[in-house]
This record gives structure tokens, C-alpha cells and sequence, in this order.
């Protein structure tokens, strides 16, 4: 089973403009990101708690449309860019996998992939996505290498404890996704990739690990996504930027951990 949402992907057109116009309106930082080595993305990242923000960016759409995610992504910039797919952390990646294509899932195979700094520092991964990524289909699932500059033990301890500009440590607390058919999409997680969702009227709801989802329907929705992230300051805060609402909650003491 998923323990969590690992990161939310963003793609923009500008990666440094969306990074500081995000950074000053939410006070969030981007510390991190890099190349995805002949797949046409790159990205800037920011880390919250265990989870992260992934702007994505294009820079060959040719090769981009190669892989699933980069895929998502040239189609969310032929809108101007936006929510394009999201992830699930999943360590126990290839059992998992191997079980939901017997129960007759048509999650792909366990792929590997990898990014490299601006440092040098190479950042490793496997994923398993559907034939198809976008803001309507379910998410893609993924594991890490825990090592390295970013994913090491002691840079897992940093990211938790990392001050944002905002003033504090912050983490995603909820991700609430525009759809046409709330039920009908809930009933694509359950078959594709084993999360189970509740109906609650109109929308489908649940949680994976400490995160909440929720499928609304898109006629009462004026945003593609609401990204909501937590944080120990006075009053909430909220942002509109690429078809996306970024809402940042106080949270008494700082988010969980």
C-alpha cells in the first residue's frame, strides 16, 4: 500500500519566474532540482517534509512526450501549464506492482529513472505509471534510492526541519483534484492502483498516509487543483497561479513530521 503523496507536479513555462513568483506569495522555497537526462524535463523542487512541490519545465518536447510524465506535462503546457499528474510513495514498489496487475490493473512495470543536480549529484528513482498520466487519471507510483545529497538519511532529517521563508517548517497536508466524474475516477484508483476512496454526496474522498485527497466535481471547482500545504504561521494564505490554488494552513507548532 502507498504510504503517502510523494510530490505534485506543476509544470510551468518559466521554472525560475514560477519558483520565485511561488516563493514570494507563499513563502515557500525551492531548494532543489535538476535534468532528466535525455527525457526533455527538468524541474526545481520544493521539499515539504516528506513530500515536495515539483515545478516542471520542457525543454524538449520531442523527447518529453517519451515518458509518462513528461508526457503530462507538454500536455498541461499546451494550456499554459498547471496540475499535470501527482505520485504515490510506494517503497515496496515491484510487489506491489506485481499485485495489482493480477488483480488486472494495467499499471506498467517498474522503471528506472534519474536526475542529475546542478551539484553533479545523481538522484534515482523507479517509477510504475498507467499508459496514460494527466490531471483525470489516477497517479503514477514511485520509490527512491535513499541516498545522496537529497535523499540520504541525514538530508530526510534536514528537509523536516528546513524553515521556509514562511517562517517554519512545511509539509502537504491535501490535494483536491477537479474531475468531471468524482465517482468514476474513484472507481479508476481502486482497479489501477489499489487506493480506495470514499463517497461523501458528489466527491470522492480518503487519505494515503498522512495526506488527504479529494475528487471534486469540476462545475464546482474554479481551479484544476488545490495544493494545501502546512505551516506554523498566524492566518492562512492563499495563491492562484497556472489554473492552481495554493492554500497554506496554520498549523499550532509547526506541521507533523
Amino acid at each position: 500500500m502507498a504510504s503517502g503523496i510523494d510530490h505534485v507536479v506543476i509544470a510551468v513555462p518559466d521554472l525560475d519566474a514560477a519558483a520565485a513568483e511561488l516563493t514570494e506569495a507563499l513563502g515557500i522555497a525551492f531548494t532543489g532540482g535538476g535534468r532528466h537526462e535525455a527525457l526533455g524535463t527538468f524541474n526545481r523542487i520544493a521539499f515539504l517534509g516528506d513530500a515536495f512541490l515539483e515545478l516542471l519545465g520542457v525543454s524538449n518536447a520531442t523527447e518529453a512526450v517519451n515518458w509518462s510524465v513528461g508526457a503530462a506535462g507538454v500536455g498541461a503546457l499546451q494550456g499554459g501549464g498547471g496540475f499535470a499528474t501527482y505520485a504515490l510513495l510506494a517503497d515496496e514498489l515491484e510487489g506491489r506492482v506485481a499485485a495489482l496487475r493480477a488483480a488486472g490493473s494495467s499499471i506498467g512495470p517498474a522503471v528506472y529513472g534519474s536526475r542529475r543536480r546542478d551539484d553533479g549529484d545523481l538522484v534515482e528513482w523507479w517509477t510504475a505509471t498507467l499508459p496514460e498520466l494527466g490531471p483525470d487519471r489516477p497517479p503514477f507510483l514511485i520509490k527512491h534510492a535513499y541516498a545522496g545529497s537529497e535523499w540520504g538519511p541525514d538530508a530526510m532529517t534536514a528537509r523536516r526541519a528546513f524553515r521556509h521563508p514562511i517562517g517554519s517548517p512545511a509539509s502537504l497536508l491535501r490535494l483536491e483534484i477537479a474531475t468531471s466524474d468524482p465517482p468514476g475516477l474513484a472507481a479508476e484508483y481502486a482497479t489501477e492502483i489499489g487506493l480506495e476512496l470514499w463517497a461523501v454526496g458528489d466527491l470522492a474522498v480518503g487519505t494515503v498516509g498522512p495526506h488527504g485527497i479529494r475528487l471534486a466535481p469540476s462545475r464546482e471547482m474554479e481551479v484544476a487543483a488545490v495544493v494545501t500545504i502546512g505551516a506554523d504561521v498566524p492566518e492562512p494564505r492563499t495563491f492562484l497561479a497556472f489554473g492552481v490554488r495554493f492554500d497554506v494552513e496554520p498549523v499550532a507548532g509547526g506541521p507533523p513530521r
